[in-house]
């Protein structure tokens, strides 16, 4: 009997040979003679990732090739694989093990997305009829993988999860072909430049960034006034204030005059004063989402930095596995976790006080763990010179994480102050520490704590019910504020949150939400082809949405690719195809369905456009053409450059959007066009690597750019 052992990459088949005795390497597979685990011969072999893909359409029809309107819909009777240009060498390899195999032990990633690799290059090797075994492993350290290896599942048992991740790769091969070319040719057709990809997750994801930033556009703020005092008793002073806010000054000033009060001192009474002791416990240990949110949050790192960070990390066996969306862990995972209590502290130089020993369901539940556990450190621990900064920082912030399950409660005292001046009621809520607990650990995250100033003033002094004081009443004056604009790692919640804004984690553990727009998985990624696009543009942590972002978002409004709840429940439908709960037959239907809407209304949705589509003309046009404006040629944006409107009539001037390592603004391109000098323009670099400050000229005799330099 020979046993082949399929790997997702060459790394991970590495990490499981290291696990065996008696491994020798060939061309592209490894033989083991280990009697610990195999009575036969076995080998294991790998992929790159894909090995196989889906056909393009001319594979399906010749006609499919064309981007044409009339050659949509494109709906392929049955889907087709290929083996990728670059892979058929390995494939040809693992073909050949897998048809002469007996059984065949699958050991890609132990998620959806591994299933589909292996299941898709065993199908296309011919090799469906094997038995095979199921590696569930969530941490490459050699004792789980040889653990894993002695307590191997059925594979029958992950087959719906390979449908599962099949139905979605299906699904949105669909929506990419036939929405994106669809959209494509009827903005083309109204004057709009480039191509257009359509998804059914980015798409959804793209239309919550334009709402909010629509939101911040349109806000028109408002003037507000606050009745404030500053409160005088013998212990001390306080500031407190009137719950309402007013639209105008004379509404303050009304509420004052009903009850005889006025700008400056008054009298008024201690009306009544609660103490409360609260406690805090300690943050959910990390799934890929908050790790990736909190990340963004102290360094502005993006997720799918996180994620790459995170993966480095569990391929050093230093994390558990990182595409997880679970907060929990098992008994098991717990024991290992207190018994390497001092290991961790002194990875990290601190010192916990252990006052939770014992597994506490709010971490520790078995039964909420379905196919991966939070992301937690391994057994092993590094030394800091090994890693990268980027590393230790994530690999700190997830030890930190499981310690805090350990230590204490954050407790403090909560006061709240009411002062009675002739009926009008000021409220003030202070705060005191008691016990730092487990915040002792993330000192250097400064977003979990009040900076020490807002903290000062929160701390009341000694009141007494009854006592008179001194009430100084002022009116204050300010404005409502717009909405803020996301970040990358709130815009990551927002998708598991289908929308709603939830930044408030102990919120977040209490909202029973199901639904969310693509997988934990998936998602980093989503936001990657976003800017691919050149839909949406980060800066300083910013996201916002391009005009290109914008024409898109007004083009599929109304439409279902629009809506974040019906994309939620799509990823839930397919959730349940992951638990045999329904059929790929029924969710590839409903998607047919909805693409054959879209062809229908979507060209009737472009005549009410046509405002949007001449704004957007105007505003691409940044200049006159320095060679052949006379002629009527305007510089426009053309994606990655900008350029003529006359290309076609054989005007090639251009200028680049980015020019030795450094974008040029709009604003600078415009100055350029006018025949003036840029703003000066800090940090170029040479080709020899050096770097430099010069302003930009354009040289209409050389047509080429050219330096200006600072004096001096």
């Amino acid at each position: 009997m020979t046993v082949t052992i399929l790997a997702e990459k060459p790394s991970q088949a590495t990490h499981y040979a290291g696990a065996f005795q008696h491994v020798s390497k060939k061309d592209g597979y490894m033989k083991v003679n280990d009697d610990r685990f195999f009575k036969d011969k076995t080998y294991i072999t790998w992929g790159f990732g894909h090995l196989v893909e889906l056909v393009p359409p001319d594979t399906y029809k010749e006609s499919w090739k064309q981007w044409r309107l009339d050659n949509l819909p494109i709906f392929p009777e049955t889907f087709q694989f290929q083996v990728g240009k670059d892979t058929k060498k390995q494939f040809n390899v693992v073909k050949q093990l897998l048809k002469e195999t007996d059984e065949i032990i699958v050991a890609t990633d132990c998620d959806r997305e591994g299933e589909n690799i292996a299941r898709s290059i065993i199908k296309v090797a011919g090799a469906s009829n094997k038995p095979t075994k199921r590696l569930w492993i969530n941490s490459l350290e050699v004792d789980e993988i040889q653990k894993g290896f002695k307590q191997l599942k059925d594979g029958n048992n992950y087959i719906s999860l390979y449908k599962e991740a099949q139905t979605r790769q299906l699904s949105d091969w669909l929506v990419g072909m036939n929405a994106s070319r669809l959209y494509t040719m009827l903005l083309q057709q109204n004057g709009m430049k480039g191509a257009f990809s359509v998804g059914r997750v980015q798409t959804a994801t793209l239309s919550l960034l334009y709402k909010r930033q629509r939101e911040i556009e349109n806000f028109v703020s408002k003037p507000l006034f606050e009745l404030i005092s500053n409160v005088s008793v013998k212990s001390g002073s306080f500031d407190a204030k009137v719950k309402t806010r007013y639209q105008t000054k004379e509404d303050a000033i009304n509420i004052l005059d009903s009850h005889s009060l006025s700008s400056g001192e008054n009298q008024g009474t201690i009306q009544q004063v609660t103490k409360e002791q609260k406690k805090t416990k300690a943050p959910r240990l990390h799934s890929l989402s908050t790790l990736q949110a909190t990340a963004n949050k102290n360094w502005k790192y993006s997720p799918s930095d996180v994620l790459k960070i995170a993966q480095s990390l569990y391929e050093k066996k230093l994390l558990s596995y990182p595409r997880t969306d679970s907060h929990y862990i098992t008994d098991s995972e717990f024991a290992y976790l207190k018994s390497h209590l001092s290991n961790y502290q002194s990875c990290l130089n601190v010192t916990v006080d252990i006052v939770y020993p014992e597994a506490r369901k709010s971490y520790v539940d078995g039964s909420k763990v379905q196919e991966h556990y939070a992301i937690i450190p391994t057994k092993q621990v590094p030394n800091k010179q090994d890693l990268t900064d980027k590393e230790w920082d994530i690999y700190q912030e997830v030890v930190e994480r499981t310690l805090a399950m350990f230590a204490g409660d954050y407790e403090y005292v909560e006061t709240k102050g009411e002062v009675d001046v002739n009926g009008l009621y000021f409220e003030k809520t202070g705060k005191v520490e008691l016990k730092k607990g487990w915040k002792d650990l993330f000192t250097g995250d400064t977003s979990d704590t009040e900076n020490q100033a807002e903290q000062d003033k929160a701390i009341l002094p000694s009141l007494q019910e009854g006592e008179s004081c001194h009430v100084r009443i002022d009116i204050s004056e300010g404005k409502t504020k717009p909405p803020k604009a996301y970040t990358q790692g709130q815009l990551i919640n927002l998708m598991k949150y289908c929308g709603k804004e939830i930044d408030d984690e102990a919120l977040q553990h209490t909202l029973k939400v199901n639904k969310g727009i693509g997988t934990e998985a998936t998602r980093a990624n989503i936001l990657d082809t976003l800017k691919k696009q050149q839909y949406i543009e980060i800066n300083k942590n910013k996201v916002s949405v391009t005009k290109k972002g914008q024409i898109l978002c007004q083009a599929v409004e109304g439409t279902v690719l629009a809506s974040p709840e019906m994309t939620a429940k799509w990823e839930t439908y397919l959730h349940k195809i992951g638990q045999n709960e329904d059929s790929q037959e029924h969710f590839i239907s409903k998607i047919k369905q909805m693409l054959a809407s879209l062809l229908r209304d979507a060209p009737e949705k472009m005549k009410t456009l046509e405002s949007q589509f001449q704004e957007a003309k105007e505003q691409n046009i940044v200049g006159e053409c320095p060679v052949c404006g006379k002629a009527g040629g305007r510089i426009e944006d053309k994606g990655k450059f900008y350029g003529c409107s006359r290309y076609r009539d054989g005007c090639t001037f251009a200028l680049p959007k980015r020019f030795l390592g450094k974008t040029i603004s709009e604003t600078n391109i415009k100055k350029l066009l006018s025949g003036n000098k840029t703003n000066l323009v800090k940090g170029f670099k040479s080709k020899k690597g050096k770097t430099f400050d010069a302003y930009l000229r354009y040289d209409t005799s050389e047509q080429k750019l050219t330096f200006e330099f600072p004096k001096g």
